[in-house]
């Protein structure tokens, strides 16, 4: 009884209700960043709002300055620990998160709460830096609105405490104000950032990687995380035509190809995630990538780029300013066939750098090489040649391949015989190249699902693909790909129906909604909310200045960022002359005390008593009194009233009734009243 009894003498400055307001928006603003959140930060969390709760109950009693000192000095020990000196957002957003959880600590008075609720205010914007799709934003707004409705309970206690009421009048106000923000959003001039920098991540994202190893693509074959979608101004190619270029891997190290010679562009840039440019045109394509933290642009053979936030560069390929670390819209245009290089030719470094291979190992392969182009002669038998073995042979295409020893192409080409696209690319480039041919392994994305009524291609982790690329004199760089001939339906209708007789499509990933293509209702769900998602990242999220520009170009006139200004400067002024005129009027409408009580005021003003400023009704019925005796008792209990419904809270329908029978009175009192004082007595009152 003593431990309560202190606690709660101090915690009166904050109530338990508001207290558990806070708590809850806490938890629910956690939940977007659990999977990147330490587990022991946020069990910590958990331990110290518990112990903040626990102690506003009256069940602990709260840390003093030694111990919460002590607390803090462990949290931030472990903290460092943890982080090894790295420091990328996500080490600084559980900084935050930490300082949060230690802040419970010490929270004790109304002071305390406003500190914390602008705080979690805080944490809400920086769960949108990692999730802006539709679904964890509403979580994230869900959080904010309890922040709302728990400011409710600390700046108007007397308000009705139910549940329901609070949120209904949240809901009300945020009726009110969505037509204003709504109107902002479409016309404040979005203008682009005066610099960029760089969200560096060291959150490991599902994606390509910049080398290859077999068993490295089969394992994104587990995955059915969004890599892109893609929308087309006209007809969707065929999926066999779905070649979705993005890199090079050009440099065979052991067993592992990688990207030889670099990249020669490197230049950084300003953020440009939007790449709309205007109605989309037959022959092009918008694409939006999700997140993958490398400047690589995905691109259908035969692209060249339409917006300017992707750059051309060698090899046919394209590639950001920056890497892509939020989601980016880029716009490409299907032109066909592009020249080869001129001189018909490799040069002799590129003859060198496409026919490199270790100085050792596969001695089996490279015999069957050289007997391959003693055989074929022309470097189109060659690939030839190795197609109709791939085809020929009890080669099969696997999601479960076996783990490949040292000489790996050797294993896969003469005793395993079973692999994935990463496996048969690979040994056809070896093969290719210890022949004599240059070749190459292009890596990224084949095939893609349409979404919600065929209106944009969703192109998928699993779609992840490497095929090879071969010079051929007189054709240039020609695609080579081994899996069309070992599993044609892979590359005609998509890994599902490749792995269908083997049964390891997306094999272990049980909640994923693709591994369950039969259910007709569940497919149709899944694309209809990818679909609402997808709009989602291109109209909101996406909305951005170029996306604004061709918006407002449908409008007359064909506004620019100076009419805009004026436009919302316009919705601002008349959105504030509404509320300045109509607002107060509203509320005296709608409270009939307020009514009564102005009619009570003009009754005084009739009788020659003035009201005076900053009076109140007690004062104004004492000063009624001394001018109108006979009135004193109906003007003492009017202002009573009043008062008790202003400050006390507890009138209903009876007192209301008793208030329009007190002024009646007092009508007729003031009327019939024995005395007749002079306007000058009422001054001197």
């Amino acid at each position: 009884m003593k431990l309560a009894h202190h606690e709660a003498a101090e915690h009166t400055g904050l109530p338990s209700k508001s207290l558990g307001w806070l708590l809850a928006s806490f938890a629910v603003l956690i939940v977007p960043q659990w999977d990147r959140l330490p587990w022991w930060l946020l069990g910590a969390c958990a331990v110290l709002a518990g112990w903040r709760w626990l102690a506003q109950t009256g069940r602990l009693r709260s840390p003093g300055k030694w111990l919460r000192s002590g607390v803090m000095l462990g949290m931030v020990v472990i903290y460092i620990l943890t982080v090894d000196g790295r420091f990328t957002v996500e080490t600084a957003a559980s900084f935050f998160v930490l300082s949060v959880g230690l802040k419970w600590l010490e929270t004790r008075s109304i002071r305390d709460f406003y500190v914390l609720f602008f705080i979690l205010v805080y944490l809400a914007t920086v769960n949108f830096l990692f999730h802006q799709d539709i679904l964890w934003s509403l979580v994230t707004l869900s959080g904010v609105a309890l922040l709302l409705v728990g400011l409710q309970s600390v700046n108007a206690p007397d308000l009705p405490p139910a549940f329901r009421s609070g949120w209904r009048r949240l809901g009300l106000t945020l009726l009110k104000v969505l037509p204003v923000v709504a109107l902002l959003f479409v016309f404040f001039p979005r203008m682009a950032p005066l610099w960029s920098v760089p969200m560096v991540s060291g959150e490991a994202r599902t994606g390509l990687s910049d080398t290859m190893t077999p068993g490295d693509i089969s394992s994104l074959a587990r995955s059915d995380e969004t890599a892109f979608r893609a929308t087309f101004g006209g007809a969707m190619p065929p999926h066999a035509e779905r070649y979705w270029r993005g890199l090079i891997l050009d440099r065979l190290d052991g067993e592992t190809w990688r990207q030889g010679w670099g990249q020669s562009f490197r230049r950084p840039g300003k953020v440009a995630v939007d790449g709309g440019v205007g109605p989309l045109q037959p022959d092009e394509y918008d694409v939006l990538l999700e997140p993958t933290d490398q400047d690589w642009a995905f691109a259908l053979d035969g692209s060249a780029a339409v917006s300017d936030n992707v750059v051309p560069v060698d090899n046919n390929l394209f590639r950001f300013r920056r890497p892509a670390d939020t989601t980016v819209r880029y716009r490409m245009a299907l032109v066909g066939d592009l020249p080869q290089q001129e001189g018909g030719g490799l040069s002799a470094q590129e003859q060198q750098r496409y026919l490199q291979l270790p100085v050792s190992g596969n001695p089996r392969a490279r015999e069957l090489a050289e007997s391959l182009r003693e055989q074929a002669g022309r470097p189109a038998d060659v690939v030839n040649a190795i197609r109709a073995r791939f085809h020929q042979q009890p080669y099969r295409y696997t999601l479960r391949p076996p783990a490949m020893p040292d000489n790996g192409v050797d294993a896969l080409l003469f005793e395993y015989r079973e692999g994935f696209c990463a496996h048969y690319a690979g040994a056809a480039a070896f093969l290719l190249r210890a022949a004599g041919v240059p070749a190459r392994i292009v890596a990224g994305y084949q095939g893609g699902e349409p979404g919600a009524g065929g209106e944009y291609l969703i192109v998928r982790q699993y779609d992840a693909h490497a095929w090879v690329e071969v010079w051929l004199p007189g054709h240039g760089w020609s695609r080579f790909d081994p899996t069309a001939a070992i599993a044609p339906e892979r590359i005609e209708s998509g890994l599902r129906e490749a792995m269908r007789e083997e049964g390891s499509f997306l094999e272990g990933n049980w909640a994923s909604p693709r591994r369950y293509g039969d259910m007709a209702a569940l497919q149709w769900v899944s694309l209809q909310m990818d679909r609402l998602n997808y709009q989602w990242q291109r109209w909101v999220v996406g909305y951005q200045g170029q996306s604004q520009m061709n918006l407002m170009s449908r409008l007359p006139g064909n506004p620019g960022l100076q009419e805009l200004g004026y436009m919302t400067a316009g919705i601002l002024a008349i959105g504030l002359l509404v509320a300045g005129i109509r607002l107060r009027p509203a509320i005296e409408r709608k409270d009939p005390y307020r009514r009564i009580l102005e009619r009570w005021y003009r009754l005084c003003q009739r009788e020659s008593i003035p009201v005076r400023n900053g009076e109140t009704p007690a004062q104004l019925a004492r000063r009624i009194a001394r001018c109108r005796p006979d009135a004193a008792a109906s003007a003492s209990a009017f202002a009573g009233t009043i008062n008790r419904y202003y400050y006390g809270g507890r009138t209903g329908p009876a007192d209301y009734a008793r208030l329009r029978r007190l002024l009646g009175t007092m009508k007729k009192q003031m009327a019939n009243g024995r005395k007749t004082p002079t306007p000058e007595r009422y001054a001197r009152e």
